[in-house]
């Protein structure tokens, strides 16, 4: 529960494997592939035209601007102008035919074993290569290809607004946002919270994570902030555990297990789509000092954090909340108003 009170890092959001060469002397001959990837190909030709027919790339949008040129010379003379049109229809669907034959190439290799493609909604995946067919850059290619693997892993990761979203950003924009999220702490559910306390603070100021920064985010739709005061998560247990990627704190809060109990997170919040955007986040690396900055800051709102140790802490893990100590029976001391003891 929220209460709003007062180097070239975009290929770094989805570090995507090599492909092994065989698959990248096709996508059409589906039979040299097996469970989920053949079951991906398969989804997105039912639900797009193109990628599976039998012919190549050129060939598939030869074979429409024939169909173009045809159905006009029914009508028309064929004139020099239709001749550049049909050149011009050949070209740019060779080139969104090779960029959605990309991204899925670039997606196979990151499917889990458990992986459903089958469970993706058709109207999802025509949403998704109507905006991604026109990207063209590697680093953007990737990170649509870690969507549509992540959607197919999971189906209902990614909602159709957030795919809209992620149409409208360039290379700069995914670079700004995947250095907001290295400040990014795990603090449960949801498991990514941007802890940004301080526009001026010159921990922020020297990666980037300005106020100006952040408005543009906003533009985005990536995030929301306040100006004025902090937000803060609140219905939480008294000792709390958070981390920031292998890095473990735990927090004593200053209520007990049946009083509300709250931690300062700052100004900005993910929205949801940036909720969802930042679970393609891989290779990143921590913000030196963060960790301490963020300790000496909780230090002072007194919730006493604790470094902890956990050889099972992995990067942006969910690491449920810590339990509460048992406390030891006792008797509470007598009031001044409470009758004298029965003898």
């Amino acid at each position: 529960m929220i209460d709003q009170s007062p180097t070239d890092k975009s290929s770094e959001l989805a570090s995507v494997p090599t492909p092994p060469p065989e698959i990248h002397q096709s996508l059409l001959g589906l039979s040299a592939f097996a469970g989920p990837a053949k079951l991906l190909i398969q989804k997105v030709s039912d639900a797009i035209t193109g990628l599976a027919k039998p012919w190549q790339t050129r060939r598939v949008a030869k074979a429409e601007a024939d169909a173009a040129i045809t159905h006009a010379t029914a009508e028309i003379k064929i004139t020099d102008l239709h001749r550049r049109a049909g050149r011009r229809f050949i070209e740019e669907e060779a080139k969104k035919q090779a960029n959605i034959e990309s991204i899925v190439e670039q997606a196979l290799p990151q499917l889990e074993a458990g992986a459903n493609p089958a469970g993706m909604e058709d109207d999802w995946i025509t949403n998704f290569f109507d905006k991604s067919r026109i990207i063209s850059g590697a680093d953007m290619q990737r990170v649509w290809a870690a969507v549509l693997a992540r959607e197919a892993n999971a189906p209902g990761s990614f909602s159709r607004k957030t795919v809209n979203l992620l149409g409208d950003l360039d290379k700069q924009d995914a670079e700004l946002f995947m250095t907001l999220c290295r400040f990014c702490w795990d603090l449960g559910d949801p498991p990514r919270t941007p802890l940004i306390f301080d526009w001026k603070a010159p921990i922020y100021k020297e990666h980037g994570i300005t106020f100006d920064a952040v408005s543009h985010l906003t533009s985005l739709g990536l995030v929301q902030f306040t100006g004025v005061g902090s937000y803060q998560r609140d219905g939480l247990p008294r000792h709390v555990t958070c981390s920031y990627f292998e890095r473990i704190l735990g927090l004593t809060l200053r209520g007990d297990d049946q009083s509300p109990n709250h931690v300062t997170i700052g100004k900005v919040l993910l929205t949801n789509a940036g909720a969802e955007l930042t679970s393609i986040c891989s290779s990143i690396e921590p913000v030196p000092n963060f960790f301490d900055f963020v300790v000496k800051k909780w230090t002072e709102e007194h919730y006493d954090p604790k470094v902890l140790t956990d050889a099972g802490a992995r990067v942006f893990g969910k690491i449920p909340a810590a339990p509460s100590p048992p406390q030891p029976p006792s008797a509470s001391p007598p009031s001044a108003d409470s009758p004298p003891p029965t003898p």
